[in-house]
């Protein structure tokens, strides 16, 4: 991104976020009334607006039609398994969305540059993916896969925010240590994953995420742009009104209530 570009405002950005999100709304509607699935895969350097973008994308959805999947670090048992194995379960049945918070492609990052799997662990991933995402693909399921590219100065910025603000802290991790010191090679990492992952079935979205506010509405714009949805026309509702015969409340005193403290 062009670092003279200026950030975009914040009441342009919140203007524009309502609309998208109206939008998304319309299309988890359809998704669910269609019986549509989708799966979106976000990865990116640390710090780069994954989170942000996934947390714009669900704030307004509900939760059992669109859900947010971040595996943490397999179990023993998991680690003899295929690896694609425990991504399986979590893909979506009909009428669910399914945003991946990280995915397989770990193993193509994070497992690569810190030597957690084999060189033959790593080459049998990037062999195996591309089959494995048209597998996805051909069953029915929509893949879209979203990459975060943040600049190395902007990333240190947020990271020294991280450090500095108490509510952010729990955000940085030896991990976010490692990614700026090891910056060359998991941009090698990075490189080489797209050039046998960046397929005509299942491209790589490139997101410019220097700009938080600009990114988030770039991705959910272009992520609506994706999808085929149609608004769902509803019936109109008339709430009934309140029947309260033969109801007597018990008395109030009896009752525990939480300290009114504001």
């Amino acid at each position: 991104m062009d670092n003279n570009h200026k950030k975009l405002k914040r009441d342009i950005y919140f203007r524009e976020l309502e609309k998208l999100q109206l939008d998304l709304v319309k299309m988890h509607e359809w998704v669910k009334s269609t019986g549509y699935r989708l799966v979106v895969v976000f990865e990116g350097r640390d710090a780069a607006g994954k989170g942000g973008v996934i947390k714009r994308i669900t704030q307004r959805l509900n939760p059992r039609i669109c859900r947010v999947v971040a595996l943490g670090v397999p179990t023993e048992r998991e680690k003899t398994q295929w690896y694609f194995q425990r991504y399986i379960p979590h893909l979506p049945a009909a009428g669910e969305i399914v945003l991946f918070d990280r995915s397989w492609y770990n193993r193509a990052g994070i497992e690569r540059v810190m030597d957690y799997c084999t060189e033959d662990e790593y080459w049998d991933f990037l062999r195996s993916c591309p089959r494995f995402e048209e597998m996805i693909i051909h069953s029915g399921i929509s893949l879209v896969k979203y990459w975060f590219s943040v600049s190395d100065e902007e990333q240190e910025k947020r990271f020294i925010e991280r450090i500095n603000d108490p509510l952010k802290r729990w955000k940085f991790s030896e991990m976010d240590l490692a990614s700026r010191t090891n910056w060359v090679d998991y941009s090698k990492a990075k490189d080489e994953m797209f050039i046998y992952t960046d397929t005509k079935v299942a491209p790589w979205y490139v997101v410019n995420a220097d700009d938080k506010r600009r990114a988030r509405l770039n991705c959910i714009h272009h992520l609506l742009s994706l999808i085929p949805y149609k608004e769902i026309k509803h019936k109109k509702i008339k709430l009934p009104p309140v029947n309260k015969e033969g109801y007597i409340r018990p008395p109030m005193s009896e009752q525990t209530f939480v300290p009114e403290m504001y």
